[in-house]
């Protein structure tokens, strides 16, 4: 029953942030039109902070860049739905996974994050990811091991 609010929660979460759209108004008072005015030099001066951030590729990092590989793949996959770097969620926190294992432990427990399991952290189960490459996986192992 915990899931399937959770489930919903982050469904209506991303529904909530996904309704946007970049029309124009067609007709309506002054004030959606100042409004309109307001939002599009939001949206202007966005993507002026994002020209000047392009055009330092190479000599800083852009702020919510992932340092590493393993990093960079966990954020484009569902991890973080389940995992926080510094405190429990669903599953544990990253932090207290490093803790526990070790370098030697990459291997098994990449192959846990493949085929997913339960008993370890209590009575949730991860979820399997199948389709996740083994070096990926280990990829994304190796960075949890390193978040301190």
């Amino acid at each position: 029953m915990k899931k399937i609010f959770v489930i919903l929660g982050l469904s209506l979460a991303m529904a909530a942030c996904g309704g946007n759209s970049d029309k124009t108004p067609t007709g309506g008072s002054e004030a959606d039109s100042a409004q309109s005015a307001d939002q599009n030099a939001v949206a202007h001066n966005s993507d002026a902070a994002n020209d000047t951030a392009a055009n330092n590729i190479g000599t800083t990092k852009a702020a919510g860049t992932p340092d590493n590989k393993g990093e960079a793949l966990m954020a484009n996959s569902d991890c973080n739905t389940c995992h926080n770097a510094q405190s429990k969620v669903i599953g544990p926190a990253l932090v207290d996974i490093a803790k526990k294992y070790k370098d030697s432990d990459i291997d098994m427990l990449a192959n846990k994050v493949i085929k997913g399991g339960s008993g370890n952290w209590g009575t949730v189960a991860m979820t399997p990811h199948p389709d996740l490459a083994v070096n990926d996986a280990k990829e994304m192992v190796k960075y949890i091991l390193s978040v301190k």
